[in-house]
């Protein structure tokens, strides 16, 4: 397994990404099949996440303030695609950019950035390979909100029964709900926009 590499739940036409929010946030977004602003921000940055256990590490098992409710949405894979090619690194890798000032340059007119994090198991221990998480901003949160997302799933009740499995020690009742997550294949010019293996 690459370290850094995109793996998804997705077919040829739509891919998974995780979100979690409040019920402020999340109730109107699940009833209206969308983000609904206000109270959603088009203005802020919003990360999403296409590996569920990273979602669980980040949000505690839905159990972390503003984060007590677990979307699965999809999206379209045109969209997704979009969102890296218009991509930046958050932090500067000099296998990727010439300089420090060449990826200040395309960071200032990047309205996405690309974080890389390590990857979690059921434990939520951190393993070798890293799962990528996508921020997005100005143009792409308008594009996400308004041409991309297809729906909008609430998993919480899910997330806390593969929870409460794991806690209870039935590791492999716990093993195989998890969302089936597949290498998505990328062109050699997106993996070195977004620095994947």
């Amino acid at each position: 397994m690459k370290e850094r590499d995109i793996r998804a739940e997705y077919d040829e036409q739509d891919i998974t990404v995780y979100q979690a929010y409040g019920p402020t946030i999340a109730i109107p977004a699940i009833e209206n099949n969308n983000f609904v602003s206000p109270p959603f921000k088009m203005t802020r940055m919003t990360w999403v996440k296409p590996s569920f256990l990273w979602m669980m590490y980040r949000s505690g098992w839905a159990s972390k303030e503003g984060q007590e409710h677990i979307l699965k949405i999809r999206i379209k894979r045109e969209g997704f695609e979009w969102a890296l090619k218009h991509s930046c690194i958050s932090h500067f890798d000099k296998g990727i950019y010439n300089s420090v000032e060449e990826w200040q340059s395309i960071k200032e007119r990047s309205p996405v950035r690309i974080q890389w994090d390590p990857e979690r198991d059921l434990s939520l221990t951190s393993l070798k390979h890293r799962a990528i998480q996508i921020g997005l901003s100005g143009i792409a949160v308008e594009k996400y909100v308004n041409e991309w997302i297809v729906s909008i799933e609430d998993i919480t009740d899910f997330s806390k029964k593969v929870h409460r499995l794991f806690t209870n020690g039935d590791l492999e009742k716990a093993k195989s709900m998890l969302p089936i997550e597949e290498t998505y294949f990328l062109n050699d010019l997106l993996k070195k926009t977004i620095g994947a293996d």
